[in-house]
């Protein structure tokens, strides 16, 4: 062409829905999504206020602890490690902490 620009055809793309929504998923898919893979990143793990079933007294546990934590008033064990979260005792009571 004499004006130096040349025009070269695109082809037309169709544009296909997504089967999914990506900008807005579902809580339940959020929450099974690994830590780092959802829209706001945020860890698993948590810490907990455990109420001993014996003298009830209020300990703070951590969610994922690794080794067995005893009441400080009566030395009851509050909850045991399972490699992953903890197991808390039958009869103890937990209240998750807010940050």
């Amino acid at each position: 062409m004499a004006g130096g620009q040349c025009h070269i055809p695109t082809p037309q793309l169709k544009k296909m829905p997504l089967a999914v929504d990506l900008l807005h998923p579902t809580p339940e898919k959020q929450r099974r999504a690994h830590k780092l893979k959802r829209l706001v990143q945020h860890p698993n793990s948590y810490f907990m206020d455990v109420k001993c079933p014996g003298c009830y007294a209020i300990s703070t546990i951590f969610s994922h602890a690794q080794t067995a934590v005893a009441c400080s008033g009566c030395s009851t064990i509050l909850c045991t490690s399972t490699g992953g979260k903890a197991r808390l005792t039958e009869g103890c009571s937990f209240r998750r902490k807010q940050h």
